[in-house]
């Protein structure tokens, strides 16, 4: 068990009497006042130089933050410090929004889990990028999650969608194309062929765009969107968001299945590895793959990458690991190339 298990974890955990959301922000506040020193020293105990190149990227190492940790970019200096090999924000809309009402974050700790809800709630692509132009290139490369407004309806997606990327494209190494979040009203819709297609028609171009899908899809709803991908100019694909799903959950948890939201976690392990090697196998390795969805360790690492992904992604495993896991499943994508 590591330092962060033994000793940080607990005091996060009770923060705010165990809200989730309340230790979320603290954490990310804690972590945007690191000071260079600080973050010099953890460099030294965290980082990992085993670079890859991905869709014309060079990566210092294969291990992400997944967006949705730090949505406006406020503790972009730390994550390098931790071991990240790259960096996603967002998700990002075009306004700034709420998100939808608390409590909307919940861990269930037995099940090594998290269901949220948070409803894209960020300060909108403009005052994102008014920090990420202030700030500068932060040493790795740098992915922005981009989603739609939920005042905007379907048919002016597009539009929505494109005018986040040209605010933000300028500033990122990879833009996120972020159709399947259970969480904004008729976003998975956005899946469909005919709206990806008029996706990556619009945004497609200037930087490599990512599309990121649902664990949840059909195998012939997956192989029509990558026919989608592959003919309009995708770099690649994020596999996965998270789940509607409730498998796999502790008796412990059974309370909070019935909270709506997407599960993300240790019962989204196989069924992200599924999804990642369905990919890769349906394209014959042309799309590269961001395994993302239940990496709790290192061996959940090496079986996404073994089923196609050249780079993987952690949320909930950093939530319940700390960075001692972010060094690890560096290192065994090292040994695995």
């Amino acid at each position: 068990m590591s330092a962060f298990e033994r000793v940080v974890r607990p005091v996060l955990f009770r923060l705010g009497g165990g809200d989730a959301e309340k230790a979320h922000e603290f954490t990310l506040g804690r972590l945007s006042r690191l000071g260079e020193r600080t973050r010099s020293v953890l460099r030294t105990r965290y980082a990992t130089d085993a670079p890859v190149e991905v869709f014309g990227v060079r990566f210092p190492n294969a291990v992400g933050l997944a967006a949705g940790m730090d949505k406006n970019g406020v503790a972009l200096p730390a994550w390098p410090a931790l071991g990240f090999g790259f960096v996603e924000v967002g998700t990002v809309t075009a306004k700034a929004q709420p998100g939808n009402d608390k409590p909307r974050l919940f861990r269930l700790r037995d099940s090594e889990a998290i269901i949220n809800r948070m409803g894209f709630n960020n300060a909108g692509a403009a005052a994102l990028a008014a920090r990420l132009r202030a700030l500068g290139p932060i040493g790795v490369p740098l992915g922005v999650s981009l989603g739609k407004s939920k005042v905007t309806p379907l048919e002016e997606a597009v539009q929505d969608y494109l005018t986040s990327y040209e605010l933000l494209h300028p500033y990122a190494d990879y833009i996120a194309v972020n159709v399947s979040s259970p969480n904004t009203p008729g976003l998975r819709t956005l899946q469909d062929r005919s709206a990806v297609a008029g996706l990556l028609g619009a945004l497609a171009g200037k930087v490599p765009v990512l599309v990121k899908i649902a664990p949840d899809l059909t195998e012939p709803a997956i192989a029509e969107l990558l026919e989608v991908c592959l003919s309009h100019g995708a770099a690649g694909v994020i596999a996965t968001n998270t789940t509607l799903a409730r498998d796999g959950l502790a008796a412990a948890d059974q309370p909070k299945a019935g909270e709506a939201g997407g599960l993300s976690g240790r019962p989204l392990t196989e069924k992200a590895r599924k999804v990642v090697h369905f990919v890769h196998t349906e394209t014959g390795g042309q799309l590269p793959i961001i395994g993302v969805g239940g990496v709790m360790c290192a061996d959940d690492a090496s079986r996404l990458l073994d089923a196609g992904a050249s780079l993987v992604q952690l949320y909930s495993g950093f939530i319940y690991h700390g960075p001692a896991l972010v060094r690890s499943v560096a290192r065994v994508a090292a040994r695995t190339r």
